[in-house]
C-alpha cells in the first residue's frame, strides 16, 4: 500500500477580530519550548508571518492520517493560543490584510524577483504526497492524473474572499497562485528525463530559483520519493482533507497501474 503524507498551511489570526497576525515566529518558539509530546519537526515557517505550515508523517492507513491531521491542527491551535492567537484553516483571509514577508534569503529573492505577485501570496494550500517507486513511475502518474486535478480543487474550494470582498470564486487562492510563472497545469512530459530537463531549464534561465519552485499542480517532490499533488486549497474541515488524500492516493495507484499495463495517458 502506498504511503501518503499531507502538508497544510494555516492562517494565524486574532481570536476576536479574525484579522491575520504575523506571529509565526512566536508560535514556533512556543513549539520549541514545549516539554510535552509536540513533534517539533512537524511545524515550519512559511512565506508570510501570518502563516504556519505543518506536515504529517507518511501513513498507509487513512484513518491514522486523518487523526494526525486533527492532532497537528489541535497542536497548532494550542501553541497559537499560548500567545493570544488562533489558527484558521482558510485558504485566503476574509478580511483585508497587509502580509508580512518572512525575511530569509529565499523569500527575499522571491520578493525582489516577482514584486507584487509575491506580496499578494498570502494563500494557504494543502499538498498531498503519495509514494512512487521511481521518477519514471512518478512522471507517468503525473501525465495520467492531469484531467482529475480540477476535481480535487473543486472539492477543496475554501477561499471565496479576497481583501474583504466576495470574489465569486470558490477558490480565489487558485487565481492568486496562478501568477507564479511555474504554477498551474502541465502538458504531457512523457519521461522523467524530459521532466527534469524542463525544470533545469527554468532554473538556468532564472524563471524560478530552484527545483523547489516548480509550482506545478502536481510534481515530483524534490525532497521525497513521492508525487506531490499541490492543487488544493487548505480544507476547512479535517475530514475533507482526509477525503482528498484518499482520492489522491487512488488516482496515483490507478495511474501507475495504467502505465504498467501499457495504457496511454489521456
Amino acid at each position: 500500500m502506498r504511503t501518503v503524507g499531507v502538508e497544510e498551511e494555516l492562517l494565524l489570526v486574532d481570536p476576536g477580530s479574525g484579522e491575520p497576525r504575523a506571529l509565526s515566529g512566536a508560535v514556533l518558539a512556543r513549539v520549541e519550548a514545549d516539554d510535552a509530546d509536540t513533534d517539533r519537526d512537524v511545524f515550519e515557517k512559511e512565506l508570510f508571518g501570518q502563516m504556519l505550515e505543518f506536515a504529517t508523517h507518511p501513513q498507509t492507513d487513512m484513518a491514522a492520517l486523518g487523526a494526525e491531521i486533527v492532532r497537528c491542527r489541535e497542536e497548532a491551535a494550542r501553541h497559537a493560543g499560548e500567545i493570544g492567537c488562533a489558527v484558521a484553516a482558510l485558504a485566503t483571509s476574509p478580511l483585508p490584510v497587509s502580509p508580512t514577508i518572512t525575511m530569509n534569503r529565499r523569500y527575499r529573492w522571491l520578493a525582489d524577483q516577482y514584486g507584487i505577485a509575491t506580496r499578494e501570496q498570502l494563500v494557504c494550500g494543502m499538498h498531498v504526497h503519495v509514494a512512487v517507486d521511481s521518477d519514471e513511475e512518478g512522471v507517468a502518474v503525473l501525465d495520467r492524473i492531469r484531467p482529475w486535478l480540477p476535481a480535487l480543487l473543486a472539492i477543496s474550494g475554501n477561499s471565496p474572499f479576497w481583501q474583504g470582498d466576495d470574489s465569486c470564486y470558490d477558490s480565489y487562492r487558485s487565481r492568486v497562485w496562478d501568477r507564479w510563472p511555474s504554477a498551474g497545469p502541465t502538458e504531457l512530459f512523457g519521461s522523467a528525463e524530459r521532466y527534469h530537463r524542463l525544470v533545469a531549464d527554468m532554473v538556468a534561465t532564472g524563471v524560478i530559483l530552484d527545483e523547489k519552485m516548480a509550482y506545478f499542480d502536481a510534481r515530483l517532490s524534490e525532497r521525497y520519493p513521492t508525487v506531490e499533488i499541490r492543487v488544493a486549497d487548505v480544507c476547512l474541515r479535517a475530514g475533507t482533507a482526509r477525503l482528498l488524500a484518499t482520492l489522491a492516493r487512488a488516482l496515483v495507484e490507478t495511474a501507475a497501474r495504467q502505465w504498467r499495463s501499457g495504457g496511454e495517458p489521456p
